[in-house]
C-alpha cells in the first residue's frame, strides 16, 4: 500500500524510543513515551491559506523532525504505525 499525502500532510515514520534510563534501567513497553520524532516518509503538495494562496511545504522526503506529542492521526502502514500529521505541528528538522 502506498500513502500519498494531500494539501499539508506530512507522512511521518515515529523512531524507536529510548529502552533504557540514563543510568541504565531497562524501561518496559508500558512505561515508554511515545516518541516525538520521526523520519518523513511522504510529503502533500502543500495547503491553501486563508487568501487561497498554496503555502509550500518547508520539510522534505528523508529529514528527520520534531513533532507535537500528541498531533497527527495514527496510520497502519504493514505492520507500523505511523503518523499523518500537519505541517503545522512540525516543530523542528532534527540534524
Amino acid at each position: 500500500m502506498k500513502i500519498k499525502p494531500l494539501f499539508d500532510y506530512v507522512l511521518v515514520k515515529p523512531l524507536e524510543g529510548e529502552t533504557k534510563t540514563p543510568s541504565g534501567i531497562v524501561l518496559p513497553d508500558t512505561a515508554k513515551e511515545k516518541p516525538q520524532v520521526g523520519e518523513i516518509m511522504a510529503v502533500g503538495p502543500g495547503g491553501a491559506n486563508d487568501e487561497g494562496k498554496v503555502t509550500p511545504m518547508l520539510v522534505k522526503v528523508g529529514q528527520r523532525v520534531l513533532y507535537k506529542k500528541w498531533g497527527g492521526n495514527e496510520v497502519k502502514v504493514g505492520t507500523e504505525e505511523w503518523l499523518l500529521i500537519e505541517q503545522k505541528d512540525i516543530m523542528a528538522v532534527v540534524e
